[in-house]
């Protein structure tokens, strides 16, 4: 594809979400990254198809729980069991990307690059994907941290936001910028601000850094998570690897790495692009970039739909009849033992019905 050398370029695929957005069907057995949402095959697998024409399988590396990781290694057979990397329970991204850098180093030490993306976005430019992987591994070689930003093409509030500084040259026929500042999901007034200034783009939360540089980072930013991360990882490999793990990954402070790292860090980069990204972090983004019907609906599943005057949903079924008259605009989720309904603008509001099904013991539902 290029001359950069990828040898020693590593790729962590966070894949531990639960995606409540996305309940009925996504669930904590089988969350929205192991899910064919899109395409036959499931979010995660595509995620790796992506990755695979620049790094083999060899190394990539799956971070995950352990509910989920027999289900990981049926779907990538072709990644080494051993690479993936169990958390005993969720503590946030940072503990668990500061954690897969140490076990990186051991073997691993110096200027390998690492390289962080999550298991369940889509994204239709794949071959513009991979050119801005490879600039953000040649910008990381110079020592910055890296991450993408998509430039918006609205005023997106569920969004992250980076705001660029000056500019650092251009790589894989893209500029890169300095990060002038972070801003999480701003109100709708602002988010309008900031797509009509052109400084500003979603925060996708995919990452590059050499581990030298990242590790330095923990150590300067986050102390005490990174002695108890140097702890787990100094007993990788021994017979109290387990024991070490369970008893101290507990006491770690939940905290993302965009907060405690990114935010806070020195000579941070962002490489601005149009990927065809989505996060499919609802129903409704599901709606937005899934073929449409004559009228405008967008049909799921095993199941099937009869419509009078029905336009502008999403009507998802497993197997039985979904019949509507005059309906617009909504949400249709029938997986069998739940029948979800809900207007698309509601859709961001799953994850809160989510939370009142566990408030009420109704954790078959789950």
């Amino acid at each position: 594809m290029t001359g950069i050398d990828l040898n020693d370029v590593y790729v962590t695929i966070l894949a531990g979400g639960s995606g409540t957005r996305l309940w009925p069907r996504s669930r904590q057995g089988r969350p929205k990254q192991l899910l064919n949402l899109v395409g036959a095959r499931s979010m995660l697998q595509q995620t790796v198809g992506r990755v695979l024409p620049l790094v083999p399988a060899e190394r990539l590396y799956i971070l995950t729980g352990p509910d989920h990781a027999m289900l990981i290694q049926e779907q990538l057979p072709e990644i080494p069991p051993e690479n993936i990397l169990i958390e005993p329970a969720p503590r946030g991204t940072a503990p668990c990307l500061g954690l897969a850098a140490m076990r990186l180093s051991l073997a691993h030490p110096g200027q390998s690059v690492m390289i962080s993306l999550h298991a369940d976005h889509c994204v239709a430019q794949e071959e513009r994907f991979r050119e801005a992987l490879l600039a953000a591994v040649v910008t990381a070689r110079r020592g910055h941290l890296v991450t993408i930003g998509i430039i918006p093409n609205a005023p997106e509030t569920g969004f992250g936001y980076i705001e660029r500084g000056a500019s650092l040259g251009w790589e894989q026929g893209l500029e890169v910028y300095r990060v002038a500042r972070f801003t999480e999901k701003p109100p709708l007034e602002r988010a309008k601000e900031f797509v009509a200034s052109e400084r500003f783009y979603w925060n996708t939360g995919y990452f590059a850094w050499t581990l030298e540089r990242i590790l330095g980072e923990f150590r300067r930013l986050q102390p005490e998570m990174h002695a108890q991360l140097d702890e787990i990882a100094a007993a990788v490999d021994t017979p109290e690897a387990n024991q070490v793990l369970q008893r101290i990954w507990n006491g770690i402070a939940p905290l993302t790495i965009d907060v405690g790292i990114m935010e806070r860090a020195s000579d941070v980069a962002v490489i601005p692009c149009d990927l065809g990204w989505n996060d499919v972090g609802s129903w409704a983004s599901l709606f937005d970039i899934l073929p449409h019907d004559e009228q405008g609906n967008v049909v799921m599943g095993e199941g099937q739909h009869i419509g009078l005057d029905a336009a502008g949903s999403l009507i998802y079924s497993e197997g039985r009849l979904v019949a509507t008259i005059g309906i617009n605009d909504l949400i249709v989720v029938d997986t069998g033992d739940v029948l979800l309904v809900l207007p698309k603008s509601r859709a961001q509001d799953v994850s809160a019905l989510v939370k009142e099904l566990r408030a009420r013991g109704l954790r078959r539902y789950l």
